[in-house]
């Protein structure tokens, strides 16, 4: 059931982000991150990219794409993701604004060899996720009220329960983690 809500609102956000970016400036570019998740072993990099736009002075959206892997229990387990994420952008000023969102991560489980007379085997599953946080965003041309680019800076929690399956170790493994976006977005 929460499901088929996330899929009508989904749609719903995506209609209203065509209509508007017709009449006001929509952005496109790349995203880099820097994540950690609480158990895995160690920090990482993600690669991605988003799309953002102002629908009020006070209100935005934004629609990012990335590609993350992380490994948990000392490199025995690897995950690879693909989070697809719709987040509100709240401005209580230009600059400053307050993040809120959804995300849907399709997921793969990849056990090492040695732990597969264990019981785990490889499998992929799709989990949905939820995030807040604040950033900053900034023009990066002489025209701060009409910019062509611009710089976004954002740090992120995300709540993400991954069911791991049994192995030593792994039935108290939080996989929630903390995201420092950078990104450079061009106007469409």
């Amino acid at each position: 059931m929460c499901k088929k809500y996330f899929w009508i609102g989904f749609i719903l956000l995506g209609t209203s982000i065509f209509v508007k970016a017709q009449s006001s400036a929509a952005f496109l570019g790349p995203q880099v991150g820097w994540y950690k998740a609480a158990d895995a072993d160690n920090s990482k990099f993600m690669i991605g990219g988003a799309f953002r736009t102002k629908l009020s002075p006070g209100f935005g959206l934004e629609g990012s794409i990335n590609y993350r892997q992380e490994q948990y229990n000392n490199g025995y387990v690897t995950v690879t993701s693909w989070p697809v994420m719709v987040t509100a952008l709240l401005y209580p000023v230009d600059f400053l604004y307050g993040a809120i969102g959804v995300g849907w991560y399709n997921t793969a489980f990849n056990y090492k060899s040695s732990l597969l007379y264990l019981g785990p085997t490889d499998q992929t599953e799709q989990k949905f996720g939820w995030h807040f946080g604040a950033g900053v965003q900034f023009p990066l041309s002489a025209n701060a009220e009409n910019p062509n680019t611009i710089l976004t800076a954002d740090l992120r929690y995300v709540y993400l329960n991954y069911d791991f399956q049994k192995m030593p170790g792994a039935s108290d493994l939080k996989s929630d983690f903390v995201v420092l976006n950078i990104g450079l977005l061009f106007r469409l």
